[in-house]
């Protein structure tokens, strides 16, 4: 039972930030209708200035606010001086550009860092607390503690910014009618760059949230399974769906936990592709997705 309790704490962590990923994509999604393959290697790349900051000061909250503020720098200069330039007649266009953006960030990373692998140090925890010795009830680490109130705090925070805010307002009229909001006189190409960049920011919090427990450490590639896995999640939950993506991760995150500890640690890979291929078998849209319009 108490490695039951175990797994399940651990899974919920992992699926946390993994659900902070899944939101990273859907919030793209949302706003341009594009999947962003190059999210994870946009994600590393804000990840290595929180690691170079931490070690130049230190001081892990630095490096931290550091990647946040350079996922929000990348997302927006990627938008504004790339993405928005691409055509959309064809939606492979957009899936070709992110995928070669993809490549350079990792290679330009590689060539900046190298591709060793680097230890991602943190000022948590990692130890589960148990209640009544070893052998009694297991209590979250600090380490998922952390992690559980970093990526809620986000989310909470990016459902007052839509709810509640005229900004939020604008950013899911852009989303969802661009033209009408023009009409309506809302800049939706700046609405798209604050998305790209908000979406960015969630990206950095997932890396500089998974990478400290990850094997191998930071490397240029550190993301990319990553970012399958965030993509399964996004896909269960429903791309449109920001609730989705966060269960999405959620549920993820444990199912993983659980094959790794009663099966195999080599399991969890072949656990997400299966898992993404009966989503798009059975519920394409997701689970989250809401009823289509139909037209006449």
């Amino acid at each position: 039972m108490n490695r039951f309790v175990i797994l399940t704490v651990d899974g919920l962590s992992q699926g946390a930030a993994f659900a902070a990923f899944a939101l990273a994509l859907v919030l793209i999604w949302r706003a341009t209708r594009i999947v962003n393959f190059a999210q994870g290697a946009m994600a590393v790349a804000a990840a290595y200035v929180g690691y170079t900051v931490t070690q130049h000061t230190n001081n892990y909250w630095l490096g931290l606010a550091a990647a946040l503020v350079a996922g929000l720098l990348i997302g927006a200069v990627i938008e504004r001086g790339l993405m928005r330039f691409v055509s959309h007649t064809n939606p492979l266009n957009a899936v070709i550009v992110a995928l070669g953006l993809a490549l350079f960030i990792e290679a330009f990373v590689a060539f900046l860092y190298g591709t060793d692998q680097r230890a991602v140090s943190n000022p948590f925890s990692h130890d589960f607390t148990f209640v009544g010795g070893t052998n009694g009830f297991a209590l979250p680490s600090s380490y998922d503690v952390f992690v559980y109130v970093s990526v809620f705090a986000m989310v909470a925070g990016l459902m007052l910014l839509f709810g509640r805010t005229r900004l939020g307002l604008r950013l899911r009229a852009s989303a969802f009618a661009p033209e009408v909001s023009r009409l309506l006189g809302v800049n939706v190409a700046r609405m798209r760059t604050v998305g790209w960049a908000l979406a960015a920011v969630a990206g950095a919090l997932a890396a500089m949230v998974i990478l400290p427990t990850s094997p191998s450490g930071i490397t240029p590639t550190a993301m990319d399974q990553v970012f399958v896995i965030a993509f399964t999640a996004a896909v269960l939950g429903g791309l449109d769906s920001p609730v989705g993506a966060v269960v999405g991760g959620l549920s993820i995150g444990v199912i993983l936990s659980y094959v790794t500890g009663y099966w195999s640690p080599d399991a969890p890979r072949v656990a997400t592709l299966l898992l993404l291929l009966a989503v798009l078998l059975i519920r394409p849209n997701g689970i989250f997705s809401g009823m289509k319009a139909r037209h006449v």
